[in-house]
C-alpha cells in the first residue's frame, strides 16, 4: 500500500501548498480522500493513475474539501471506457456534484454512484461501514466541526493466516501449485482424492493495513475511535498553539491537540495536514518541533510526499 499526499493546505490553495488530499493505492486500485480545488493538478503530476480511481470520499461540504470534484471528473472523462466511480460523502454531495455537472455542461462519460452519509448515524464508538469492495472497507464516524464532517478509516481486507510448512508436510501435500491455492484460501484435492481445507495448514486470519484521514474537527471522542491503532494517520494540525483560541472558535485542532490525540489513540505514525494559509514556510517548520515535543511519531507532511504502509505481520 502506498499513500500519496497531494497537498497539505487548508482553506485555499496557495503557491507551493495545494489543498489537503490523499490518494491511497493498493491492489491496483486508487482511493482518493478529499478533493479540494485543484486536486487534479498534483494527482496528474504524481502519476497516481486516473484509470485506477475507484472511489472519492469527501469529508464535508466546504469548498477546500470538495470543489476539486468537477476537475477530477472532467479529467477522468478524457479516458476511453472509464469504469464507474463511487463518491462517498455527507448528505448533499450528490446534489452538489450533479448540479455542477449540469450547470457547467460537463460531459461525464462514466457512471457515478453515490453513497450519502447521514448526521444521525453515531456508531456508538465503532466506525460504520460506508463502502467496501474486494480490497478494502471504508468506515466513518462524524467528527465535531461547524458543519457535518466525517472522519474516514480505510481498512484492507483480512489476509489469510500464515502458511504452515510443517502441517503441509504432515498432510503429505506435494509442494507446488497446491500450496499457493491453500494460501489463497482455496480448498484443494490431493492426488489420492483427499480434500484439504485451508484451515488445516493456515494460522488465524491476519489484519491488513489501516489508514485514517481526519480533517476539520475539534477534539472529540469519535476522533480517537477513527484513529485507534491505525498504521498511518493523516490528521489536521491547522493551528500553532498560540492561535488556540481561534482553533477552538472555528472547531479545529492545534498541533498540540493533534499530537496528543494521535499519541493516545495508538496510531503508529501520524502526518499533520491542513495547515492554515497564514503560516509561511518558516512558521510551517515550527509544526514539526511542536508536534514532536508531544509525541515522537507525529510530524508535518510535505507536498507530494509518498508513504509506504508496510504490513505489520507478514
Amino acid at each position: 500500500m502506498e499513500c500519496v499526499l497531494l497537498g497539505t493546505g487548508g482553506m485555499m490553495p496557495m503557491p507551493g501548498r495545494p489543498l489537503t488530499a490523499v490518494a491511497v493505492r493498493t491492489g491496483g486500485a486508487v482511493y482518493l480522500l478529499d478533493c479540494g480545488e485543484g486536486t487534479q493538478v498534483p494527482y496528474k503530476a504524481q502519476h497516481v493513475g486516473m484509470r485506477a480511481l475507484r472511489l472519492v470520499a469527501i469529508t464535508h461540504l466546504h469548498a477546500d474539501h470538495c470543489l476539486g470534484l468537477p476537475g477530477v471528473l472532467m479529467m477522468r472523462s478524457q479516458m476511453e471506457e472509464a469504469s464507474p466511480l463511487t463518491i462517498v460523502g455527507p448528505r448533499g454531495i450528490e446534489r452538489f456534484t450533479r448540479d455542477v455537472i449540469r450547470d457547467l455542461a460537463c460531459r461525464i462519460t462514466f457512471r457515478l454512484d453515490f453513497v450519502e452519509l447521514e448526521p444521525g448515524e453515531r456508531g456508538a464508538g465503532k466506525p460504520l461501514l460506508a463502502y467496501q469492495d474486494e480490497l478494502i472497507s471504508l468506515r466513518y464516524l462524524p467528527l465535531r466541526h461547524s458543519v457535518f464532517c466525517l472522519g474516514y478509516r480505510l481498512e484492507e481486507r483480512m489476509r489469510p493466516g500464515k502458511f504452515s510448512l510443517e502441517r503441509a508436510r504432515a498432510l503429505e501435500i506435494p509442494p507446488g501449485p497446491l500450496y499457493g491455492k491453500l494460501q489463497a484460501g482455496e480448498r484443494v484435492t490431493l492426488p489420492g482424492g483427499r480434500v484439504v481445507e485451508p484451515g488445516e495448514v493456515l494460522g488465524p486470519p491476519r489484519r491488513g493495513r489501516h489508514v485514517a484521514f481526519c480533517t476539520d474537527t475539534a477534539p472529540c471522542k469519535n476522533l480517537y475511535h477513527v484513529l485507534r491503532d491505525v498504521d498511518l494517520a493523516f490528521l489536521e494540525g491547522m493551528f500553532l498553539p498560540e492561535h488556540s483560541a481561534e482553533a477552538q472558535a472555528k472547531r479545529h485542532l492545534t498541533v498540540v491537540d493533534s499530537a496528543r490525540i494521535a499519541g493516545r489513540s495508538g496510531a503508529r505514525e501520524t502526518i499533520l495536514v491542513h495547515l492554515s494559509p497564514r503560516y509561511d514556510s518558516r512558521q510551517a517548520r515550527q509544526v514539526d518541533q511542536v508536534a514532536r515535543e508531544v509525541a515522537p511519531n507525529v510530524r508535518r507532511g510535505r507536498e507530494c510526499e509518498r508513504f509506504e504502509v508496510k504490513l505489520q505481520d507478514r
